[in-house]
């Protein structure tokens, strides 16, 4: 197996375990933990939050441990993260130990992804990158159909979702495997703790001035718009995976299926049709950046209307979840090679400052939405986070008009 198989490989389960039930898993089983926890709609909101929180925070330790310590560390660490996030779930007996664990899962979100950005530019050749950067972004959907099958066979009584968090804490276990096979080590002449800390002061700090070359700089103009579509994405999507199936079990759930069970329904869906995010390289190329960010914010924006107006409908469900896989998978993947593009060389940093905006915008997401859903009801709750992403659309719609060069697309972009 080639060094880029096996960079590849390690990205795929990386994402497949910290996207998949460290990230997603709150949402997935948030019925469940409502029975058994007694959760309220603002407290379930605040515990979301502090998952997502959890990601922002490790973003910046990731920057620091990967420029100090190789691509390697941060990921190790994360899969660590992640391994005691479900064994705490798992043992939980109340919200503060549900609430850590669910932490303690969304911080491995954060130190494993950014990693693979910097390993790209290192192992793979320009003409293969953005294919592996979305082949490893599309890890989620894997993480999600296994997640959600597990989920559903909670729901039938074949296991209690304590024992499947137990699996999932064997998952983060062999991620750290992967890891330790498929990341490159530390290059010889690795920067200097001094550097490490000015990486992550530019990380924490973007309005700081950037001192390297204007093509690198976080805060050169053409990055204003990545670090805005970050942030609405970053509303939209922690919204409607925190509150989409409570949504649907709160209103009844699906017609012929158990209720507990339609939480399994909406993320399998969202999953399988995530797989279509493999193919963002190759759309990207042909149709240029502004369309298909147009298309992916309006899609994020209907799957949220149709949750808010038709949580009872099959059609209108299966459909929201599939809209929203698919534009969260293209999505991600457009981020990775987006930030590479506006930072060459410094992928790792440029990737980071993009997740951090995506991150601010999932921890204030789902506890303004719990607080909003509390006081006004699901419906304005789910329709006033179709906001941002709806506005989002317009804006590049708007820019379809405008003539402007396309930016420079990856060597042997798909």
């Amino acid at each position: 197996m080639t060094p880029a198989t096996r960079l590849t490989a390690a990205g795929f389960v990386a994402t497949a375990v910290a996207f998949g039930p460290a990230r997603m898993g709150f949402g997935l089983f948030l019925p469940s933990f409502r029975e058994d926890f007694a959760l309220a709609t603002s407290t379930a909101g605040l515990i979301a939050s502090g998952g997502f929180l959890a990601f922002l925070l490790a973003l910046l330790a990731s920057a620091w441990l990967g420029r100090r310590h190789g691509e390697r560390v941060p990921v190790i660490v994360g899969a660590a993260a992640a391994a005691a996030g479900f064994l705490a779930v798992a043992a939980a007996t109340g919200p503060s130990l549900l609430a850590l664990g669910i932490a303690l899962a969304g911080a491995s979100a954060g130190f494993c992804w950014a990693p693979f950005n910097d390993a790209a530019e290192r192992v793979l050749p320009d003409a293969a990158r953005a294919g592996a950067l979305s082949i490893i972004s599309t890890g989620t959907t894997f993480g999600v159909v296994v997640a959600a099958g597990l989920a559903f066979a909670a729901t039938q009584g074949v296991l209690h979702w304590r024992a499947v968090w137990l699996g999932f804490a064997l998952g983060g276990m062999a991620l750290a495997g992967f890891a330790l096979a498929g990341l490159p080590p530390m290059r010889r002449g690795a920067h200097k703790a001094r550097d490490a800390i000015e990486q992550i002061v530019q990380t924490a700090m973007p309005l700081v001035p950037d001192p390297q070359p204007a093509a690198a700089r976080l805060t050169q103009r053409a990055a204003i718009p990545l670090y805005a579509t970050a942030l609405c994405y970053g509303i939209a999507n922690a919204v409607f995976l925190s509150f989409a199936a409570d949504r649907v079990v709160g209103a009844g759930g699906l017609p012929g299926l158990p209720n507990e069970a339609a939480s399994t329904v909406i993320f399998l869906s969202y999953g399988v049709c995530g797989v279509l995010g493999l193919a963002t390289g190759r759309v990207e190329a042909r149709t240029g950046l502004a369309p298909l960010l147009c298309a992916i914010f309006a899609a994020a924006a209907l799957s949220l209307v149709l949750i808010a107006a038709a949580p009872g409908s099959w059609l209108a469900v299966l459909t929201a979840a599939g809209l929203h896989g698919v534009a969260a998978m293209m999505v991600s993947a457009l981020f990775s090679f987006w930030s590479l593009r506006l930072f060459p060389g410094r992928g790792t940093l440029g990737f980071t400052a993009t997740l951090l905006s995506v991150a601010v915008g999932s921890a204030v997401g789902p506890a303004l939405a719990g607080f909003l859903q509390a006081s006004f009801g699901p419906e304005v709750m789910f329709l006033t986070a179709a906001v941002p992403p709806l506005a989002t659309a317009l804006w590049f719609g708007a820019k379809l008009r405008q003539p402007r060069p396309r930016l420079p697309p990856v060597a042997g972009s798909r």
